[in-house]
């Protein structure tokens, strides 16, 4: 279920979704052929993976036409497979063609996130404690949806935004001139408000940090070997987060030398759309 933000958030990229679509003429191809008809259509899963963003595909068919009901609908977080029937829905024909597109969109998009995430969950059970995080690396507009289906697949979440958790990223700190002086300076500004993670680029930088007394340190695009090492070396002290390319491929790698959190900003910056498709079954007479 979608927060009260994610619905806000859903309803602002919907209008614009819908504009842009539809213009000012409306869908001239479905307005040309169809007047009262009515039909019953299906939503229909073509690959396995996690279902995400269900309830936003059928809001659209309900801002098109209030007209437009569903029959049976599964919810968010099933696993889906080639042919299963996810929706269906039942409404004037020319509406329900209206709406498919952009309704496709935002439950393709968001169960292609909660799949790509799902295999990465899967990908390092059992290989140590490490939790899947995502980053800030979304589609504009889309940060709140593009999290909510990283939740759906089994991942965690990183901050939102800049305005909910101090990081101290490589640019602060080659900019002031160092770790120390950037954790010195957010605190004499923040205090303890704020939880704060420092990135590090190397074992020297991570000794700083733990010195610093940080609450989390990002090991940024450090080799398996190197993370090992820094992992024994901090002892538990401060959580870890490994970051820096996280394939599929390399999280278990990751995941084995005992961090905390891996964080991968593929999980919404260039995760594939998964593919529905949305079939007429039949006429209502």
């Amino acid at each position: 279920m979608l927060s009260e933000e994610e619905w806000k958030s859903f309803h602002r990229l919907l209008d614009i979704a819908l504009e842009e679509d539809l213009g000012l003429r409306g869908d001239v191809t479905s307005e040309a052929i169809f007047q009262a008809e009515q039909c019953i259509c299906r939503l229909v899963s073509k690959d396995h993976g996690v279902l995400a963003g269900i309830e936003c595909f059928l809001k659209v068919f309900q801002r098109i036409d209030p007209k437009v009901r569903w029959v049976e609908v599964l919810e968010d977080g099933v696993d889906l497979s080639p042919g299963m029937v996810v929706a269906r829905l039942s409404g004037p024909t020319k509406s329900i063609l209206q709406a498919e597109r952009t309704a496709l969109n935002f439950v393709g998009y968001l169960s292609g996130i909660a799949t790509t995430t799902r295999r990465m969950v899967l990908a390092i059970k059992g290989k140590g404690k490490a939790v899947i995080l995502d980053t800030r690396k979304t589609l504009p507009g889309y940060r709140a949806l593009a999290k909510y289906a990283v939740r759906i697949g089994g991942g965690k979440n990183h901050r939102f935004g800049l305005y909910d958790m101090v990081l101290i990223k490589d640019n602060h700190i080659d900019a002031v001139g160092s770790l120390s002086e950037a954790v010195k300076r957010v605190r004499a500004r923040w205090g303890k408000e704020f939880l704060i993670e420092v990135e590090c680029r190397t074992l020297e930088d991570v000794k700083e940090a733990v010195e610093a007394r940080v609450d989390r340190i990002l090991l940024d695009n450090m080799d398996v070997q190197t993370t090992r090492s820094a992992v024994q070396w901090v002892g538990g002290r401060v959580p870890l987060e490994s970051s820096g390319d996280m394939t599929l491929e390399r999280v278990e790698a990751y995941a084995a030398t005992g961090v905390d959190f891996i964080s991968a900003g593929r999980l919404t910056h260039s995760v594939p759309s998964f593919n529905f498709s949305l079939q007429v079954e039949r006429k209502i007479t």
